[in-house]
C-alpha cells in the first residue's frame, strides 16, 4: 500500500472514530489533515471532506440509532433540514471569500470550541 493510501486511510479511521465518539470528525479531522499531509486548498479539502463525511453520517446514524436507540430521527429532521439552507449559504460564501480567510475562520472556530467544551 502506497504512502498516499496509508495516509488517507490514517485520516478516514481518525475521522469515523470521532464521528463515533463525539458526533464530529469530518471538519475536525479530515480538513486540517488533507491541508497539512497532502497540501490540498481549504475548497478541496472542505469538499473532499463533505463527501466522506456523507458515508461516515449515514453508518453512524444506522449504528447509534438501530445498535444503541441512540437517535431521535424527528429532532434529526428537524435540525437537518434547514441545515441544508445552511450548506447552500456556506458553500456560496466560502466561493467568494479568500481561502486563507476561510482557514483563519476555521480555526477560530475549533479554537472557541474547544475553550467552551474545557471553560
Amino acid at each position: 500500500m502506497s504512502g498516499r493510501l496509508v495516509r488517507l486511510a490514517v485520516i478516514g479511521t481518525a475521522a469515523g472514530a470521532f464521528s463515533g465518539l463525539f458526533g464530529v470528525g469530518g471538519g475536525t479531522i479530515i480538513v486540517p489533515l488533507l491541508i497539512l499531509w497532502f497540501g490540498f486548498g481549504e475548497r478541496e479539502a472542505t469538499g473532499t471532506s463533505l463527501a466522506a463525511i456523507a458515508l461516515i453520517a449515514v453508518l453512524g446514524a444506522a449504528l447509534h440509532g438501530f445498535g444503541y436507540a441512540n437517535v431521535h430521527p424527528e429532532d434529526g429532521l428537524l435540525v437537518g433540514i434547514p441545515a441544508i439552507a445552511g450548506v447552500v449559504a456556506g458553500t456560496a460564501l466560502q466561493q467568494r471569500v479568500p481561502e486563507r480567510t476561510v482557514a483563519i475562520c476555521f480555526a477560530v472556530l475549533l479554537v472557541a470550541s474547544a475553550a467552551l467544551l474545557i471553560f
